[in-house]
């Protein structure tokens, strides 16, 4: 790999993690269209960790208050087992939040603590399917999966489906009504991103907003699931990134570090602009996109000007 190629393909990991339109994919493409080769799934999990460093930064006072959270929690269950007084976690927040004057909900300290704890167990449950078929079929994913004419009919199938989830979806029930199902569901449309094309945060999100979320509330949520998920991912797969098992681009140390921190830079802004965005807007403004990648790759595989595998 070039030193041009890192910070392109760096650049675009950061660009495209979190819009609903597959980081994997677009790294499977750019790497094909323009340097005849694949940058490896290994690669693309490796530079994750910097898009991710991104959430845990803009999310640093919210991931804290639910680890402090989940940890009393946890704490007052075992030390008063039984109480009444005591929620049980997959029970939505019983107290309304306050509207503030910007528009904003906020919750007392107690029913904010109770939503925190829940939203923690939520993430580690939810976190599990992926961990069991990503470590499954983790073949398949850094081989057969990578497959340009798959990632091309995935890009095109799930747009169809995240215009479905905008269209029949009643976005209706803010996170604090959040449940365990929810989170369970949730979790189990996440492994659907286990193959290029597909988009994590589309899938997390569009299944959230089947089940009646908020637009920004299932968004927000589908960022939260998968700070585990692909932190596990990326370090996992960090010794193969130097040598990969196939053929493909092999990068070295400085070059995954450089687009590591590119994505990070890069990241941080794509997940400022996401959350305010889906606040006014829909996701169908990124169906289109995706259907018309997706038709353009498969025109250049039929035309023969890039190679599937």
């Amino acid at each position: 790999m070039t030193w041009v190629q890192a910070l392109i393909l760096g650049l675009v990991q950061g660009l495209t993690e979190f819009l609903p339109i597959s980081s994997s994919a677009h790294l499977r493409i750019v790497s094909a269209v323009f340097f005849g080769d694949d940058a490896g799934a290994s690669f693309t999990a490796v530079t994750q960790l910097g898009t991710e460093a991104a959430v845990l930064v803009f999310f640093a006072k919210d991931i804290w208050r639910i680890v402090l959270a989940w940890f009393a929690g946890v704490g007052e269950r075992l030390t008063k087992r039984g109480a009444p007084d005591l929620p049980l976690h997959d029970q939505p927040t019983m107290k309304l939040p306050v509207i503030t004057a910007e528009h904003a909900r906020v919750l007392d300290e107690r029913a904010q603590r109770e939503l925190d704890y829940r939203i923690g167990w939520y993430v580690i449950i939810a976190t599990i399917p992926i961990g069991v078929l990503g470590f499954l079929f983790k073949d398949q994913i850094r081989t057969g999966a990578r497959n340009l004419w798959l990632v091309s009919f995935m890009l095109i199938a799930f747009a169809l489906v995240i215009a479905a989830g905008e269209y029949y979806g009643r976005k209706i029930r803010p996170l604090e009504q959040l449940t365990t199902r929810d989170g369970l569901i949730m979790g189990f449309a996440q492994c659907l991103a286990l193959i290029p094309g597909v988009s994590r945060s589309g899938a997390t999100a569009t299944a959230g907003l089947f089940l009646g979320l908020e637009r920004e509330a299932a968004v927000r949520f589908s960022f939260l699931l998968a700070i585990p998920a692909v932190t596990a991912s990326g370090l996992f797969s960090l010794p193969d990134a130097f040598e990969p098992a196939g053929e493909g681009l092999n990068a070295s140390g400085p070059q995954l570090l450089v687009a590591t921190i590119l994505a990070f830079g890069v990241g941080y802004a794509s997940v400022a602009w996401l959350l305010k965005f889906v606040g006014k807007h829909s996701l169908d403004w990124f169906v289109g996109y995706r259907i018309v990648l997706g038709l353009t790759v498969m025109g250049l595989l039929a035309g023969g000007v890039v190679s599937a595998t």
